[in-house]
């Protein structure tokens, strides 16, 4: 097996929890919590994620994702909405116990909407049953990736693009919000190749129905992709390619597109110009506006 170790983890811990500002579907920015939790390993293992290690082996027990939301609110300030991550799909039952969806429901009154991770495949029933719970709107954040049918069968998402599409009209027949997440980077394909068919994908996550989309540079490191990088089949993202990426997306106006800023500092090539284009890469996020873009006399790259 090509991967590293998983992080030590504690089930009645979440992995970390924190307050950002997100512009909202209206037009207002507001506070946002994020809670990442933790519990089993997602069953699709895409070849592109990481995020199986900050997981566990087996299910987490009743009452340890509850737990979880409570010890990790304790922390936070106080913030509109919430957004529940937990490195696979909320409607899993094996990661979240479903007789725990009442209790989670009650943890989160006060917020307005809640916002959740699911693959395609577990968008039904589950949702609705949840969404009836809250005393708030529910939003569900899905994993498009990518348009390219040839790539998006080898990333191992075990989907369609059709499948995404079915997912997307159920939740808009139950009035249930859609988030997607589009990689920028893709192995098999050149930078140029992977811009292009990021924003491909872009088009078809609002035509489905998104209201916002999230563009989440693709990160080696997991094992597979690294593989891939030294064989000559994938080539990481670039500063650049994001806010070529950010900038058409913000530009359709049919929706929020935000730049993933997680873990950016792995895109700096030059210190210089970095700080200035990560701030900016920030303002369009907040205001879903295009500055002008910035001038580096260091490294003579244009953004």
């Amino acid at each position: 097996m090509r991967r590293p170790p998983r992080n030590p983890v504690d089930p009645s811990r979440a992995v970390t929890a924190f307050v950002e500002e997100e512009r909202t579907e209206r037009g207002d920015v507001v506070s946002v919590a994020t809670i990442l939790l933790v519990n089993r390993e997602c069953p699709w293992r895409c070849l592109m994620c990481d995020l199986w290690k900050n997981t566990t082996e087996e299910s987490v027990p009743r009452g340890a994702i509850p737990a979880q939301i409570r010890d990790a609110l304790t922390s936070l300030p106080p913030a509109r909405r919430i957004k529940l991550y937990n490195s696979g799909s909320f409607f899993d039952p094996h990661a979240v116990p479903p007789d725990d969806y009442g209790e989670i429901a009650s943890l989160l009154a006060g917020f307005d909407r809640v916002i959740v991770e699911s693959h395609p495949a577990l968008v039904g029933r589950a949702c609705a049953r949840f969404r009836d719970l809250l005393g708030a709107d529910l939003e569900v954040a899905m994993g498009l990736e990518t348009v390219h049918p040839k790539v998006l069968a080898k990333l191992n998402k075990r989907m369609t693009v059709e499948d995404f599409r079915r997912a997307a009209q159920r939740l808009e027949a139950i009035g249930i919000a859609l988030r997607v997440f589009v990689l920028l980077g893709l192995p098999f394909l050149s930078r140029g190749e992977s811009l292009d068919w990021a924003c491909r994908s872009i088009d078809v996550a609002f035509d489905s129905g998104a209201t916002a989309v999230s563009i989440v540079p693709t990160r080696s490191g997991n094992g597979g992709l690294d593989a891939l990088r030294d064989a000559g089949d994938f080539e990481s993202p670039t500063l650049g390619g994001l806010e070529a990426a950010l900038a058409y997306g913000v530009a359709l106006g049919r929706g929020r597109v935000f730049a993933d800023l997680w873990d950016v500092e792995r895109l700096r090539v030059c210190a210089a110009c970095f700080p200035g284009r990560v701030e900016r890469l920030q303002q369009i996020n907040r205001n879903q506006t295009l500055p002008p873009p910035l001038a580096c006399g260091a490294c003579e790259v244009k953004t």
